[in-house]
């Protein structure tokens, strides 16, 4: 019986260690870092957060998914897949997910399957919606079509990260 309530105890700490290494925002209590996209047609990225800050760029591409690393008040840090950021009003953006395609001709197949038929063909930097993910594929749309893409091939998806 101690054995079991020792392993019971072991097993415990362990997913509270789990638990704990997830980084929560300040100010949403949403998982930090995670992915959104550009709700405007162009944004401000500025060096602070705040609009005395200089801006340092403008993103201007609408549905451009971003990853934000950091929150404060009404400001959030995004980093686009480059790597290239900094601060943006939260009004700017969406919790619609979306993916960049980044390999050149990416067969999408109409199921995750790299033996299934092809769909369609996206060029590299195409911004897709992002739907269901599974270990190794997600199920992405743009112009019209659907279909299901190695995860490896889009920027704006967690490795480990699964939705349905």
């Amino acid at each position: 019986m101690i054995r079991a309530l020792c392993a019971a105890l072991l097993a415990a700490s362990a997913i509270g260690a789990a638990a704990a290494e997830v980084r929560r925002g300040p100010v949403t209590n949403l998982p930090i870092p995670r992915f959104v996209s550009m709700k405007a047609s162009e944004g401000n990225i500025r060096r602070g957060p705040s609009l005395t800050h200089k801006i340092d760029w403008v993103f201007k591409r609408r549905d451009m998914p971003l990853r934000i690393v950091a929150e404060h008040g009404h400001w959030r840090r995004v980093q686009d897949r480059d790597g290239a950021g900094g601060w943006i009003h939260y009004a700017l953006l969406s919790g619609v997910r979306t993916v960049i395609v980044e390999q050149d001709m990416l067969k999408l197949r109409n199921r995750p399957e790299a033996t299934a038929p092809q769909v369609a063909i996206l060029e590299l930097g195409v911004i897709a919606r992002l739907g269901e993910c599974r270990p190794e594929w997600c199920r992405v749309s743009a112009g019209g079509y659907r279909g299901w893409a190695p995860k490896s091939s889009l920027w704006g998806v967690g490795p480990e990260e699964l939705r349905d």
